[in-house]
């Protein structure tokens, strides 16, 4: 959901973002991706846009669109990926906290695909404790699913709250694993999009305008390793974020008036 501080906003400022390409006018509402190669990008849009993937260049070029079969996207968020190509679809849009269930859709390698349709296994899940959190962030790690949540609360406190789920097909309850609070300031503080890098050594956390960097972390709990806050000066609807390679960031907004819809590089220090 679209914070305050955008509506207001009359121009863009990619700040610190390299622009790299204009994306297809049908991924408007683009809201997660997946990198599984170094030429390509796959994406999927939020709520109520059609059950697809779709893959495109890093030119902006759509090259690919895939139909997921046993799937309705009722808030699609994020997508993951694991090291055998397998694509995950976070359905864990939450933004009025009437969902009790919540569910992760599990592809095989979309790119392997022939047709233009494929299957989902479906992970389901619920937070402990009744609780009915709203998240647009997740990435996969040795075997399981992070989910970072969004704050919703009134007052706003800025904490987000780290889960994990089993990354396969079956019913489970969320494990907390940590949490964290990278700022207090609302429309800048929530958590929009994750990921791992491929050596499994830095999670990238994306807010509007700001990058959260983990290191050096030994457990589930990788809020506990070294924290590098990077402003990255962009006023843009910030969604996506993923690793090109250790040190390469991909990122994506959605469209807002008159800008948005791009793709962008970030190289970290």
């Amino acid at each position: 959901m679209l914070p305050a501080l955008f509506i207001l906003a009359s121009c863009s400022n990619y700040g610190q973002l390299t622009f790299m390409a204009k994306l297809p006018r049908k991924l408007n509402e683009n809201s997660g991706l997946a990198i599984l190669d170094t030429t390509s990008v796959w994406f999927i849009e939020d709520g109520s846009n059609p059950d697809k993937i779709h893959q495109v260049s890093l030119k902006g070029d759509l090259l690919k669109e895939l139909e997921v079969k046993n799937a309705k996207n009722r808030d699609w968020e994020d997508l993951a990926s694991d090291p055998e190509g397998n694509v995950y679809i976070g359905d864990l849009g939450n933004n009025l906290h009437k969902r009790e269930e919540l569910v992760i859709y599990k592809i095989p390698d979309p790119g392997l695909e022939p047709g233009d349709k494929i299957t989902a296994q479906q992970i389901k899940l619920r937070y402990p404790g009744n609780r009915r959190h709203d998240s647009e962030a997740m990435f996969y790690r040795e075997g399981f699913l992070y989910i970072i949540t969004k704050d919703r609360a009134r007052p706003f406190t800025g904490e987000a709250l780290i889960y994990k789920v089993p990354a396969s097909e079956g019913f489970y309850k969320a494990e907390l694993v940590g949490n964290f609070t990278p700022c207090r300031e609302r429309g800048v503080c929530e958590v929009t999009a994750a990921d791992i890098s491929p050596d499994g050594k830095k999670v990238a956390l994306l807010g509007y305008g700001t990058l959260w960097i983990f290191s050096d972390f030994v457990s589930d709990d990788f809020t506990r390793g070294k924290l590098t806050t990077i402003n990255l000066g962009a006023t843009t609807q910030l969604e996506s974020v993923g690793f090109l390679d250790e040190e390469t960031l991909l990122l994506s907004d959605e469209k807002l008036g008159a800008t948005g819809r791009n793709l962008y590089k970030y190289k970290l220090d």
